[in-house]
């Protein structure tokens, strides 16, 4: 499930009526070295070099597909970073709900969340550490294993063409009445927390659209011991367009059984209020004042 510290929000204060104040900063032309949002010919370059080597294998070829299926890589880090509600809904016993604004910077792999229950209290990833404020808050779930979770969800497929990824393919399979490819993603050793996290993707022959994923969660903070949870499957429904990207509205989770099935239904997902703000200034993703750095995996 998560892909902490491996991927290389000034703040959004949000209300708890999601109403949105706008980020004041310099414009593009004035200061673009200051801004998050990458100069073009950088991302014109990167993105050519990924493609390059996402597409040397039939299943990067894929991936590239449903990648240009979502918008493009070059639209994606062109836009600069995104801002969304992630709002995470364990059924009753199967979990800590979970709903922040996050913005993402995917071009350098930081993120700042507000939680919608307290905005208050907010948490990141400033590139190389995660962190929270106030130094004494009191969330209810590791937000370091959670800094870069909804990051990492929403902003499939398009993290799956960074470096240290490995594609390869299975057999197609038939979901919810569709046929789709099945693409593995494992991990280079040492990547990030978790190397042990793998994905299965599920892209549609006729469109390569995302339409579901299963993966297991492998963070060392919870299996302090090794192994990892129980497979699951996510699936990725409806569509909304911003900025030339097609994101999901809603993601439902299930357990997923030996005998290939979905099985108990134990989460429901919304992403909402999506805007790209390539105003953000890069001073917005570092640690504020009076947060707490976090040390280790459990802290």
């Amino acid at each position: 499930m998560n892909r902490i510290l491996m991927f290389l929000t000034v703040i959004a204060i949000v209300s708890c009526n999601t109403q949105k104040q706008d980020i004041p900063s310099e414009t593009i032309e004035e200061a673009p070295y200051t801004l998050a949002k990458p100069k073009q010919d950088w991302v014109t370059e990167r993105a050519a070099a990924a493609k390059a080597r996402v597409w040397a294998s039939e299943a990067g070829k894929l991936v590239w597909q449903s990648i240009e299926y979502h918008g493009g890589l070059e639209k994606w880090w062109s836009n600069g970073p995104v801002y969304f509600r992630f709002n995470y809904q364990p059924k009753p016993g199967t979990g800590t709900p979970r709903d922040t604004y996050e913005t993402a910077d995917y071009w350098s792999s930081k993120t700042r969340h507000q939680r919608v229950s307290n905005q208050n209290e907010e948490y990141g990833w400033d590139g190389s550490q995660a962190w929270y404020y106030p130094a004494d808050a009191e969330i209810p779930y590791n937000t370091r294993f959670w800094a870069l979770t909804p990051y990492y969800f929403a902003g499939m497929p398009f993290v799956f063409a960074d470096e240290g990824v490995n594609l390869t393919m299975e057999e197609d399979i038939a979901f919810e009445g569709n046929t789709h490819h099945v693409v593995r993603v494992t991990f280079g050793e040492n990547v990030g927390d978790a190397p042990d996290d793998y994905y299965v993707l599920y892209i549609n022959t006729e469109t390569s659209r995302l339409a579901a994923i299963r993966y297991i969660v492998s963070y060392p903070g919870y299996f302090k011991d090794g192994g990892h949870s129980q497979e699951k499957l996510m699936t990725y429904e409806g569509e909304q367009v911003v900025n030339g990207i097609t994101f999901p509205e809603k993601h439902r989770t299930f357990m997923w059984e030996e005998d290939g099935e979905p099985g108990a239904y134990v989460t429901d997902i919304t992403l909402s209020d999506i805007e790209f703000r390539p105003n953000t200034d890069l001073s917005y993703f570092q640690r504020p004042e009076g947060s707490h750095t976090m040390q280790s995996l459990t802290d």
